[in-house]
């Protein structure tokens, strides 16, 4: 893409009432950052022009999180069209390739993205990322031509029982050659079965004007829309098999990987082990040659090479264990130094201590730092 200019629109502002939440949907978190942080680090690899996030009325949070990207409000919710046109000014004088993307779909990769994109540089008014799910029944449908060309997108409400035996479906990304991109948004219509702007009409636009429009097909799983708690426990699933996956080709063993989570900033050095149901919270750094072991819980914890961590141990934000340390179980440490060598192997509590080389901490010790 380094050579195509490139925008792109992230629509977020959706209220996700599916959620029954009082935080915008976008700002629900996978591996322990917002959806759209993952969505907009992915699109960060496209190198993109422009980054232009549109968001709904009072939704300060959202625009504080993608800063410094430029927001949009959509001050009616009134379709995915009426979002992009909300992007107008932001779009003013571009005229490359826009791709448009969901806040509320947040694993799609670059590579899909780039693909998406890519098909408007090669001659196509719009482009379309199409996917095949197991499940299809909700989804809009992609009508094609014998060639494999676009004609049309149905929303699943509006198809004919004919349509909706086709299970090539729409994810919702969308790209489009910026120079036609306005003339369609100004001629969409809510004459459909929920009055609003629907995006996918562009397409029908598009082929009556006699331009291209093409079909790009990605994976189910990148496609994910997260609109319940259910799809968000989904999401989060794939997210932690991709973790999972980087940690061992990077040259960890995870015992029972289906049992390890980990937030998205965990770093695991080689010839760590790491035992069943081990949780990792943010700010987590291990080193090489590291044991740890069943049911510990590490957050803001720098481990050095071959100490012993656990079972049933927890390291709090500001522990640093040193090389060859010991923390065994039922020890919780908590903003202290465990010096090189020492160790506190069952039932104590070490906080706000600085604890030298070589050291044994005996069992039922607590060390503290009361106000």
């Amino acid at each position: 893409m380094t050579d195509i200019a490139l925008a792109i629109v992230v629509l977020a502002a959706g209220k996700g009432t599916r959620m029954r939440s009082d935080l915008p949907k976008v700002m629900h978190q996978l591996a322990g950052r917002p959806m759209i942080t993952h969505l907009l680090d992915t699109a960060a690899e496209l190198s993109p022009e422009r980054v232009v996030v549109v968001v709904g009325p009072d939704m300060d949070m959202v625009a504080d999180t993608v800063a410094p990207h430029r927001t949009c409000v959509q001050a009616e919710r009134n379709g995915t069209g009426g979002a992009v046109k909300a992007a107008r000014d932001a779009l003013d004088g571009f005229d490359g390739t826009v791709l448009v993307l969901y806040g509320d779909t947040p694993l799609v990769t670059a590579d899909t993205m780039r693909r998406a994109a890519a098909a408007c540089s090669e001659g196509a008014a719009v482009s379309v990322l199409g996917f095949r799910p197991s499940h299809f029944h909700q989804y809009g449908r992609l009508i094609t031509n014998e060639d494999g060309g676009l004609e049309a997108i149905i929303e699943a409400k509006d198809a004919s029982p004919e349509a909706l035996e086709v299970n090539l479906c729409n994810s919702g990304v969308m790209a489009f050659d910026g120079r036609h991109l306005m003339g369609l948004l100004d001629r969409l219509d809510t004459n459909n079965a929920k009055n609003e702007y629907y995006l996918t009409e562009t397409v029908t636009l598009a082929r009556a004007d006699g331009h291209m429009a093409a079909v790009v097909e990605g994976e189910e799983d990148e496609l994910l829309g997260v609109n319940s708690r259910a799809d968000l426990a989904i999401a989060e699933a794939v997210v932690q098999d991709t973790l999972r996956a980087r940690a061992m080709a990077g040259g960890a063993t995870l015992v029972d990987p289906g049992t390890v989570w980990f937030h998205h900033d965990t770093q695991l050095g080689r010839d760590v082990v790491v035992q069943p149901n081990v949780v990792f919270g943010p700010g987590v750094r291990v080193a090489d040659g590291v044991n740890i072991r069943a049911f510990s819980h590490l957050e803001g914890a720098d481990v050095e090479d071959g100490a012993v961590v656990g079972p049933y141990a927890r390291l709090r934000p500001g522990a640093k264990i040193g090389a060859g340390a010991r923390v065994g179980n039922f020890v919780e440490i908590k903003n202290a130094d465990l010096g090189e060598g020492a160790k506190a192997n069952h039932l104590s509590y070490v906080g706000d201590a600085h604890v030298g080389a070589g050291a044994n901490i005996g069992a039922g010790t607590i060390t503290c730092n009361y106000d």
